[in-house]
């Protein structure tokens, strides 16, 4: 036997006082166990070996007599036979592969939680990863038969048996997390999963997301040619199925492979670039969106930071579309209130706009209708008029003929007289305004006399201050003794005196001089007024019958004027001349504008014409 080596005797090792009788009997069902498996042929082994699952079933899970348990199977290498049967043929073995399904438990249950105190070194670097190889080359085994199955019950026995296995292997990795990075790296693995099933794949692919989240940090310790080899399995069962289930855990594990391990997400962004596309179109509305949209959102950013980067983007656009959201409906809100005024304003441009089209429609059947009563009375008269031609006798046409051409003759004369008088009329518009124009000046000149007038009639001379009686004088110089005993001058020196004095008559003389400026700047006024009423007087003067003759009507033309003239209709005041010059100026301007400015202006009071509506310079 294998263990005996380990044990000399270990029906007396074990049975001592120490022990309750249910572990004496316990430790004995494993040596007796031993002992059989060690005497008999490899046919027998495996069904001797069923034996364990009835003596692990019976302590309670996480209780030491378990553990104690394990680790005597462990020291009899129970285990150790389970590990080297599960690579045997069960063809020819009672049970069949269900005995090998059975074994498989048997060996992830004992190894789970199995701490051996001695030989820990064996245990952890050749048994475990001898126990995961074989586990997994059962798992092909049954896989390449459920494959070959003909029968249907014989299928789902061989996925049943199949299911069973991986299981187990999952429950061994998941109590011994170091045996994940020898899974990886084994072959079986990888070959387990190079399948075209879609219930085996499937069903491999659940173990390895399991794996994966087990143990997120093997791949960083795993060859990047088997990390490729998985991600080409995976995105080849995106493509060739359409599978909800190996859709979902294939997105699943590619999502965590990418998240734990950052440089995977450079390899499916260079070397698969038609992933997204096939991910969006595909396998979008399926039920698992969420894991989807987040291995969009890997993929289109590169990394994980531009990932960060999108999620504070589209949390800005959320916050944005929101707040646009509470504008839109607070608008909502007032709505009501303009769409009175909406629905009044539409209706009466509407209404404006059909009483326009109405009117277009009414002007154009007057039009129509003027039209054919023209021809209608054309015709009518051509018809008179050949009816005449009909009626009238032979003798008597040249006579008709005569009083038709007089008519025809007044008819043009009358339009050529109506010319000659509306062309005549607008010649004489410019004496209309050069008439407006004196009127304008005289109204100035006439406003300006009668308003230095009644500031004359205002100003009264002045007469001098009234005499003080004694009475008034005696009070007066009371005050001013009281107010120099309130308030004593201080004493200065002559010098300060004559200085003061000095100061006093400069300030006299200055003031002297303004005064007489003053009064010859009043008598050249007075002689300006004295000579503007003068020249007013000689445009004003009568004629010999009494009446008022305005001298700018009888006022020679340019070419006919002489020096005597200009003397007569000159002023002496700058004021006076250079505001007649400036209205002279802007009607010559009016006068020569074009002619759509002058429509209707032909007695436009001069003073009304502005300078900015004159778009040209006059050159004098």
């Amino acid at each position: 036997m294998a263990g005996a080596g380990r044990r000399s005797d270990p029906g007396l090792d074990t049975g001592g006082a120490a022990t309750d009788s249910l572990d004496e009997g316990v430790n004995s069902q494993i040596f007796n166990l031993a002992a059989e498996v060690a005497e008999s042929s490899n046919d027998k082994i495996p069904t001797l070996l069923l034996k364990l699952k009835e003596i692990l079933n019976g302590p309670p899970l996480g209780s030491k007599e378990l553990q104690k348990l394990k680790e005597d199977i462990y020291y009899y290498d129970l285990i150790q036979y389970c590990v080297l049967v599960l690579r045997q043929d069960y063809n020819n073995i009672p049970g069949s592969w269900s005995t090998a399904v059975e074994l498989a438990e048997i060996v992830s249950t004992a190894c789970v939680d199995l701490d051996p105190k001695e030989d820990a070194e064996e245990f952890y670097d050749k048994v475990l990863p001898s126990a995961a190889d074989n586990l997994m080359l059962l798992a092909r085994r049954l896989q390449a038969r459920f494959l070959k199955a003909v029968e249907d019950n014989s299928k789902q026995d061989f996925l049943y048996y199949f299911h069973n296995v991986t299981n187990s292997l999952s429950w061994l990795l998941g109590g011994h997390i170091q045996l994940i990075q020898h899974v990886f790296q084994s072959d079986h693995l990888l070959q387990l999963l190079l399948t075209d099933d879609i219930e085996t794949g499937a069903i491999m692919v659940s173990v390895l997301l399991g794996i994966l989240q087990v143990n997120r940090t093997v791949l960083f310790s795993v060859e990047e040619k088997n990390i490729r080899i998985i991600l080409d399995e995976l995105i080849y069962k995106l493509f060739a199925t359409s599978n909800p289930v190996i859709g979902s855990t294939s997105i699943k594990v590619m999502l965590l492979i990418v998240e734990s391990h950052p440089p995977t997400l450079k390899i499916l962004c260079t070397s698969y670039k038609g992933l997204r596309s096939l991910l969006s179109k595909q396998w979008t509305g399926r039920g698992f969106d969420k894991e989807l949209s987040q291995l969009l959102d890997l993929l289109y950013a590169g990394s994980t930071q531009g990932v960060s980067q999108q999620k504070f983007y589209r949390a800005a656009c959320l916050i944005q579309a929101a707040w646009r959201a509470y504008q839109t409906r607070k608008r909502v809100k007032n709505l009501p209130k303009v769409v009175t005024t909406l629905q009044r304003s539409f209706r009466a441009k509407r209404e404006k706009e059909m009483q326009r089209l109405e009117k277009m429609r009414e002007e154009e059947e007057l039009k129509r209708q003027l039209q054919l009563r023209r021809h209608r009375a054309l015709r009518e008269f051509r018809q008179r008029q050949l009816s005449l031609l009909e009626i009238v006798p032979a003798s008597e046409m040249d006579k008709y003929l005569q009083e038709e051409r007089a008519q025809s003759a007044l008819l043009i004369q009358k339009v050529w007289f109506g010319h000659r008088q509306r062309k005549a009329f607008n010649k004489q518009k410019q004496a209309l305004k050069e008439f407006r124009a004196a009127v304008t000046i005289q109204r100035a000149v006439l406003k300006f006399l009668n308003k230095r007038r009644n500031l004359r009639s205002c100003i009264t001379p002045w007469q001098g201050p009234k005499g003080l009686t004694d009475t008034q004088r005696l009070e007066l110089r009371a005050k001013v003794d009281a107010h120099v005993k309130l308030h004593p001058v201080s004493q200065e020196s002559k010098e300060r005196t004559n200085e003061r004095h000095s100061h006093a008559q400069e300030m006299l003389g200055q003031y002297l001089m303004r005064r007489n400026l003053e009064r010859k700047s009043e008598q050249r006024q007075e002689a300006l007024l004295a000579q503007i009423n003068t020249d007013i007087e000689l445009l004003m003067s009568k004629s010999a019958d009494g009446l008022p003759v305005n001298l700018l009507s009888n006022a020679p033309g340019l070419k006919a004027a002489t020096k005597e003239d200009t003397a007569v209709f000159s002023s002496r005041s700058v004021p006076v001349a250079a505001r007649a010059r400036q209205s002279h100026n802007t009607m010559l301007q009016f006068t020569r504008g074009p002619w759509w400015k002058k429509l209707g202006d032909e007695f436009q009071d001069p003073e009304m014409i502005y300078t900015q509506d004159l778009d040209f310079d006059l050159v004098l």
